[in-house]
């Protein structure tokens, strides 16, 4: 049992699985969305049963590691592992994947090509959080952009084409620095292509060469954060999307460029890193402040939502930057937070989509008295993401100012500037939650949309909107559960490569 292949078997079931979709006889599409969902539920208690009982907390080496020649022809390997950082991601891939397949229940055109299509998304997106390799991890980087691409073109809103050009043309063209990235430290000073992540690790560079790797990657985790200017393929792609699709790229999809920066700029390139990391916390600070402000004067309640994503993104890049144990730790957590409150919102803007037919904000209005349910969860979950103590989000984002305020690297007067332009976006993001929640639920403005359904929530509802809202109240009541998973190999990061 020690030599099982458990990561091969996480990444590749979901796609191999999900290609049987289009051998089964049709028999409804809620056959499919079943079948679809009954392999998401078995590789998650796959994944948390091979991670359970084989996963070490205390120990900050890749573990349940697999190594097996792929291509001899340029010595190319299938190298899986985990650690603390991507322990976390993989488990909020299965959970919210899950989720996101029992929302899609309206979903009736061509039902098993979307269900394929949300299957090998997750094998594409667990991929990157798995891999040793940095060849693989390119590879599997690249995996997961045709179901978007798909799933965006195919069931979207009326500007689902523009849409999804938009976002292939950003990630695809942002891809290419990613791949010479990977083959300038794979070819680098040897004959034979270097890809293992732990022999990357330990390999030095000329300073102005780590600095052309450390833009290049930058470049490509930047579009996939989103980092400031690099970001407006986000809100056009969330405004057209399917909210499960949205639950997806919120949830998943964002969280894979932060992995990226923690796992290939912070351990590969710690020097370029040290340099780079002023400029990316005036950064974050800028994006987080711009994103906010931006936010209010967006009509669309998705977009809204996406600029919110934005905002919040900010404080991982400040958390990246800080190089302080507490600061990265604060960022990890972020990303396990934001996942679950970035999908949570998404997902309940698409139901009330659903009974309203409505998208605008200024067309809304007292809707708290037809759907009761709904606003209570979307007020609870909108409270989450303006970081009310008791949520994961405060928790989160109270490392990250920590984390700035202990950090060795900076000056007092940069700190100071720092937080004070953190606090200027909290100030802002409770601004546009809430005028948000009341042109939305509040008023007196009755509804004039026809095809309307004026039903509350569901079970089905009701059962997505409680499964991740008790996770993000759990985390932030006992923030260990997660922390514990990361800071041990958080310390390792800093200590190893920042202060040796």
């Amino acid at each position: 049992m020690n030599n099982f292949p458990w990561l091969t078997l996480v990444v590749v079931l979901p796609i191999f699985a999900g290609s049987l979709i289009f051998f089964l006889p049709h028999r409804g599409n809620k056959k499919m969305r079943w079948y679809t969902i009954g392999i998401c539920i078995i590789e998650l208690l796959l994944t948390t049963y091979a991670f359970g009982y084989r996963f070490q907390l205390d120990d900050p080496l890749m573990q349940l590691t697999e190594d097996y020649k792929w291509i001899d022809f340029f010595d190319f390997y299938w190298r899986l592992g985990i650690d603390g950082i991507s322990i976390g991601p993989i488990l909020l891939t299965g959970f919210i994947t899950t989720l996101a397949t029992l929302a899609a229940r309206p979903i009736t055109r061509d039902s098993r090509l979307f269900h394929f299509l949300m299957l090998a998304m997750y094998s594409g997106q667990i991929g990157p959080f798995s891999s040793r390799d940095l060849l693989l991890f390119f590879i599997m980087w690249e995996l997961e952009l045709i179901p978007v691409y798909l799933l965006l073109s195919m069931w979207g809103g009326k500007k689902r084409l523009y849409s999804a050009t938009k976002f292939i043309l950003y990630t695809a063209g942002s891809s290419v620095f990613l791949l010479m990235g990977v083959l300038g430290i794979g070819l680098y000073g040897s004959n034979e292509p270097t890809l293992n992540f732990e022999t990357s690790a330990n390999q030095s560079y000329p300073v102005a060469l780590e600095i052309i790797f450390y833009i290049g990657f930058l470049i490509a985790f930047a579009v996939k954060s989103p980092i400031i200017p690099l970001h407006t393929w986000l809100p056009d792609t969330h405004g057209e999307a399917h909210y499960s699709t949205c639950m997806l790229l919120a949830g998943i999809l964002l969280k894979m460029g932060a992995y990226g920066l923690v796992r290939i700029n912070m351990e590969l390139l710690p020097h370029a890193h040290s340099i780079f990391s002023p400029w990316l916390i005036i950064v974050g600070t800028i994006q987080i402040i711009y994103a906010a402000s931006t936010s209010p004067g967006q009509r669309n309640l998705k977009k809204r939502i996406a600029y919110s994503s934005v905002s919040h993104m900010g404080f991982i890049i400040i958390g990246i930057g800080s190089i302080s144990d507490t600061g990265l730790n604060g960022a990890i957590l972020q990303i396990i937070s934001h996942g679950f409150i970035g999908a949570a919102l998404f997902f309940l803007a698409g139901t009330s989509y659903d009974r309203i037919r409505l998208v605008y904000l200024d067309e809304m209005g007292g809707m708290a008295i037809a759907i009761p349910k709904i606003f209570t969860t979307f007020s609870i979950l909108s409270m989450a993401s303006l970081a009310l103590p008791g949520m994961s989000g405060f928790v989160a984002e109270l490392l990250v100012f920590f984390g700035i305020l202990t950090s060795q690297k900076y000056l007092l007067m940069t700190k100071i500037l720092i937080t004070f332009g953190m606090a200027i976006g909290m100030i802002l993001t409770p601004i546009y939650s809430l005028s948000m929640l009341r042109q939305m639920f509040y008023g007196y403005k009755l509804f004039n949309a026809p095809n309307s359904y004026f039903f509350d929530s569901g079970p089905r509802e009701l059962f997505v909107s409680i499964s991740i809202l008790l996770p993000v109240i759990g985390i932030g009541v006992y923030p260990d559960f997660v922390l514990s998973l990361s800071v041990d190999k958080v310390e390792a990061i800093i200590s190893n490569y920042f202060f040796r």
